[in-house]
């Protein structure tokens, strides 16, 4: 099946402009020389994201973000566990908007199933600017609340 899907764990649901962002990842997929096939994007809080990172990962910290890989050959599949706690804090932090930070932290995880990796400086580069021309590919006026 190829499906973007969305779920909202210990976290009431949020207004991120669904079809937008569904038709922003299809297009990142598609310019990635990728196919979609069925990512669950699920937003939680810091504590139930933590749980995650301890039982699978064994990390005792927070993050905003972790990726689950399903992909096949050229066929993008995985579940993203994205913590709406880290997301505000990280807007604030980097004086931008709520709305563009989850968008930029959902293009991370699918570009982590694309393959890209942010373990090295430059690979934290290539992955920044990879994320910074989708997020200039999303036209947020009247999504930022």
């Amino acid at each position: 099946m190829n499906e973007i899907e969305f779920f909202f764990e210990d976290y009431s649901p949020v207004n991120f402009f669904k079809d937008t962002l569904v038709n922003r990842v299809k297009f990142l997929i598609n310019n990635e020389i990728k196919e979609l096939g069925s990512i669950s994007v699920i937003f939680c809080s810091d504590k139930y994201l933590l749980e995650i990172n301890k039982q699978y990962l064994d990390h005792h910290y927070y993050t905003d973000i972790i990726t689950f890989d399903y992909v096949e050959e050229n066929v993008i599949s995985g579940d993203l566990f994205i913590s709406l706690d880290r997301i505000n804090e990280n807007a604030n932090e980097y004086l931008t908007t709520f709305i563009r930070e989850l968008y930029r932290v959902v293009f991370h995880g699918v570009l982590h199933l694309i393959g890209y990796n942010d373990k090295t400086d430059k690979e934290q580069e290539e992955m920044t600017e990879k994320e910074n021309y989708y997020l200039g590919e999303v036209d947020f006026r009247g999504m930022e609340l």
